[in-house]
């Protein structure tokens, strides 16, 4: 009879993940590693992060995942809650996916073992009673809000998820998430470079935003991350926040009677070190039949999309020269701005070379997100408290037209 799994905690395994090695000055940037044992990877894991979007996971059904070069099993309960436990069972090793949810717990297709919420397994059909205490595999703290499952895979005790009162208003949730073929740092840093925009979007609804001409770039650290100003030759002037550690937030006016004032929210989220998925939710400020009439926009939108190649693999064809930026099979989907910043970033390859680059004075924000990246995982490295990041209320994106405000002075850090 095999011996059940030792009583290595959840806890446990974090504290003896981020004690393995020893770090150095050179680990203090090494932004683009995320596995559990490097600083990036463990400052991550201080942050809850999107996994899933809501809808897409059903009462009693359980899926892999993999977040930060880590395996999970993330399944939704009975009674409707979503739940993430580790990959594989503890016993022989099975991934716990392929079994079957038991109101909120999971049993192992193997040899039945059943695993609860927080990673305690409560049963073993062909063992002795008294083992099951015994054994327990990670579980994480799970919760869901705008449409997206959040887990937080950090240390101890998990920090009150983060809200966000205006998308949470009458109006319409689109959420969206997209793959990226590169490392997701890459994406992080376009967060504050607003001087692409009027060449890798040069086509596109951007120009009726009035994104257009070469941006006199300015901002500063934020109590959130960094307020990003970008003033264009028109006079208008566009806000947006980067907020610790990866998070982009902006606005969008209307681009038509029918669409609304348009809130976004999106996280970079690292699969692994080579690709990335971004998780995206917007608030659209409209109701009643405008309303019903966008969501059945957004079913044809999902439908179209599903039937084209992936926009990701797309981007690989215009990088290899097969097709442009500029041609109708990138220009009429519904996701050309994605694909365009595809091709700009994976266009970087799978790591961004950081020591080829020739930085100009409209990097001036993506050199301050390196350096406050860099402080805070040195603190991290030497135990040092790190900055409570949060997000003030009075935070307000601006779109970009003339006349726009600037950002209140209280969010200066």
């Amino acid at each position: 009879m095999a011996r059940p799994a030792s009583k290595t905690t959840a806890k446990a395994a974090a504290q003896k993940r981020g004690t393995r090695r020893r770090y150095t000055k050179a680990d203090h940037t090494d932004f683009e590693h995320t596995g559990p044992d490097t600083l990036a990877g463990r400052y991550m894991r201080l942050f809850w992060q999107p996994v899933f979007i809501s809808e897409d996971l059903q009462a009693g059904q359980a899926l892999p995942i993999r977040i930060m070069n880590e395996d999970f099993t993330l399944y939704r309960g009975e009674g409707g809650k979503p739940h993430v436990v580790d990959a594989r069972c503890p016993h022989r090793g099975s991934v716990l996916n392929t079994g079957w949810v038991v109101g909120e717990t999971i049993r192992c297709l193997y040899h039945g073992w059943r695993f609860d919420a927080t990673g305690q397994c409560v049963e073993m059909p062909a063992e002795d009673a008294n083992f099951s205490h015994k054994v327990k595999i990670g579980g994480y703290p799970t919760e869901e809000y705008l449409g997206l499952i959040f887990v937080y895979f950090g240390e101890g005790v998990a920090p009150s998820l983060p809200r966000y009162a205006e998308f949470e208003g009458e109006g319409v949730l689109d959420v969206n998430v997209y793959t990226r073929l590169c490392n997701y740092f890459q994406n992080v840093e376009n967060n504050v470079d607003p001087a692409h925009t009027p060449f890798t979007h040069s086509q596109s609804s951007y120009v009726d935003q009035g994104l257009v001409g070469l941006p006199e770039v300015n901002g500063h650290e934020s109590e959130w991350g960094i307020a990003q100003l970008s003033k264009r030759p028109n006079g208008g002037l566009r806000i947006s926040h980067h907020g610790q550690p990866t998070i982009l937030n902006l606005k969008f006016q209307p681009t038509d009677d029918e669409s609304g004032w348009k809130e976004l929210i999106t996280w970079r989220v690292p699969v692994d070190d080579n690709y990335h998925k971004a998780f995206l939710v917007y608030f659209v400020h409209i109701t009643g039949a405008k309303a019903e009439r966008y969501r059945q926009r957004m079913v044809e939108r999902k439908t179209a999309l599903a039937a084209l190649p992936l926009a990701a693999e797309l981007a690989q064809a215009v990088i290899r020269g097969e097709l442009s930026v500029r041609d109708k099979a990138v220009l009429g989907r519904p996701d050309y701005l994605e694909i365009q910043d595809h091709v700009a970033q994976q266009g970087q390859g799978v790591f961004a070379d950081r020591r080829r680059e020739r930085l100009g004075r409209t990097d001036m924000l993506v050199i301050l997100l390196r350096k406050i990246w860099a402080r805070e995982m040195k603190a991290l490295a030497e135990g040092k408290p790190l900055k409570q990041w949060h997000r003030p209320p009075e935070i307000s994106p601006t779109i970009g037209i003339p006349g726009a405000k600037l950002v209140p002075e209280t969010e200066e850090a």
